[in-house]
């Protein structure tokens, strides 16, 4: 599985509005400098966030955007999916519509599991979560698993 640099950034974009949610609107100016992400392509994603519904937006010399709801409240799968659409899909299908025959047959239940898995891990961690660096106990040990990382 990839994480685009779209969803990358929305996510940063994101964390970095659920680290600063008290403090008002930031600008998207800020929010590029503060997470190094090129300042035109985050207005497009902080464009479909809003439409979307994860962030508002503001005008004027306050203005800026801010998460439309808690951080709590916004899973980062939440953000993958107004970025990138479904989270797990083969050739752009979705695993449910797909099928297979003969030897192939048991690839749709993996493609399945797979996505369920991907789904309870990015649906089960908040913004709020991983700004405060706080993760799931399961996510965290997953994360700390010898070879997690590496290449076989």
């Amino acid at each position: 599985m990839r994480i685009s640099a779209r969803a990358d950034y929305a996510v940063r974009a994101a964390l970095q509005l659920a680290a600063t949610q008290d403090d008002g609107p930031l600008k998207a100016e800020a929010i590029a400098d503060a997470q190094d992400i090129p300042h035109k392509f985050l207005e497009g994603i902080l464009n479909d966030m809003r439409r979307g519904g994860l962030v508002l937006s503001q005008r004027g010399g306050n203005g800026g955007y801010r998460l439309a709801k808690p951080a709590r409240s916004i899973s980062i799968a939440d953000v993958i999916r107004v970025v990138d659409g479904p989270l797990v899909s083969v050739r752009g299908v979705r695993p449910p519509d797909l099928s297979y025959t003969g030897p192939a047959e048991s690839l749709l239940p993996l493609w399945i599991a797979l996505r369920a898995n991907v789904r309870e891990i990015l649906d089960g961690v908040t913004l709020a979560d991983v700004a405060a660096s706080d993760l799931p106990d399961d996510v965290s040990a997953l994360a700390e698993t010898p070879g997690a990382w590496t290449n076989p």
